[in-house]
């Protein structure tokens, strides 16, 4: 399985540490950028994760600004992209149960690395229980 991800310069650390933990776990990577912590701009990197996804570069993504909430709303400005902005382990599991998330966002400055990991692991480890949510799902996707 391939993770679309990307940051922008105040995300940058924290994308980097929890690629290494998706590298250990077996996960290929699909990095759009940022590639430092020099000053960029979030959209392009919502965005550029957004369409790499929905390009089929990865079978779901990650983003991470400083707090997580503008690369998140770039993100989902692309057609198909439901990322939600998490911060805490239960809203990642619900993300993914309820949402069917296919991206996840984080905030660089809020997050410490081992909470991001935690809560990617429940994400990933996490399955759409459709049934009702299904519909839900739909309605997004048709937005």
């Amino acid at each position: 399985m391939t993770i679309v991800i990307g940051s922008d310069h105040a995300g940058y650390e924290l994308k980097m540490k929890v690629a290494a933990h998706l590298k250990d776990m077996g996960y290929d990577i699909y990095d759009v950028g940022c590639d430092s912590t020099d000053p960029v701009d979030y959209p392009v990197y919502g965005q550029k994760a957004g369409q790499a996804l929905m390009a089929g570069k990865g079978d779901l993504g990650m983003v991470f600004c400083g707090s997580g909430i503008g690369i998140s709303m770039a993100a989902n400005k692309v057609k198909g992209v439901r990322c939600a902005l998490v911060t805490s382990v239960e809203m990642a599991k619900l993300a993914k149960q309820h949402n069917n998330a296919n991206m996840l966002a984080m905030g660089g400055r809020l997050i410490p690395t081992e909470f991001a990991i935690q809560m990617t692991d429940a994400w990933l480890n996490a399955e759409f229980l459709g049934g009702h949510h299904e519909k839900r799902v739909k309605m997004l996707d048709e937005m």
